[in-house]
């Protein structure tokens, strides 16, 4: 918990994954324990230290996969989206949050090969309070970082997704349908 009563995970290991799913629920939703164990689930047949859907070293390092599983556990599903379209399209106040996938910054696991190491970071945002002002959660800050309201959000989007190697998820309940997702 931060100084502003924001719920906020800071950093541990290769847990970003783990940290986004917290950060974005606002509470200690999951453990490590809980992805390892819907890694299992997701590959029955691998080796214990061997899961395609996370690091050989047991570090973490989760993929998409163990996150969508995740979140379909607590009836939500994250929705791709194709940057293509105008994030104009997009309605936030549909959204539970959204998750960015963005290249790593990490200095301290540089020198892995990327192999061992995906060299790409998850990031939780959503809408916090009644005023519904929007805050970056991303772990590797010391606190949540204040973005502003829905428009300030959409050209915070925007910059991210102007970047090269940047992927967008929308996080929604399964009762919200496309039509409550997208402007028409």
């Amino acid at each position: 918990m931060d100084k502003l009563g924001i719920y906020h995970e800071r950093q541990s290991r290769q847990l970003c994954a783990l940290h986004v799913l917290n950060n974005l629920l606002q509470e200690k939703a999951f453990t490590k324990s809980d992805l390892d164990d819907i890694c299992t689930q997701m590959a029955p047949t691998s080796y214990q230290w061997w899961n395609p859907h996370r690091s050989p070293l047991g570090l973490g390092n989760y993929d998409v996969n163990v996150m969508m599983f995740a979140l379909q556990m607590k009836n939500l599903q994250a929705v791709w989206f194709d940057k293509r379209k105008s994030l104009n399209s997009i309605r936030p106040a549909a959204a539970l949050g959204f998750i960015l996938n963005v290249p790593s910054s990490s200095r301290t696991t540089h020198w892995l090969p990327s192999a061992i190491l995906s060299l790409k970071h998850w990031i939780a945002i959503r809408k916090i309070g009644t005023d519904e002002l929007y805050f970056d959660l991303d772990s590797h800050l010391p606190e949540p970082q204040y973005i502003g309201k829905e428009e300030d959000l959409l050209t915070y989007l925007q910059t991210e997704l102007s970047s090269d190697n940047r992927e967008l998820l929308i996080v929604v309940d399964n009762e919200t349908t496309d039509t409550e997702l997208w402007k028409t």
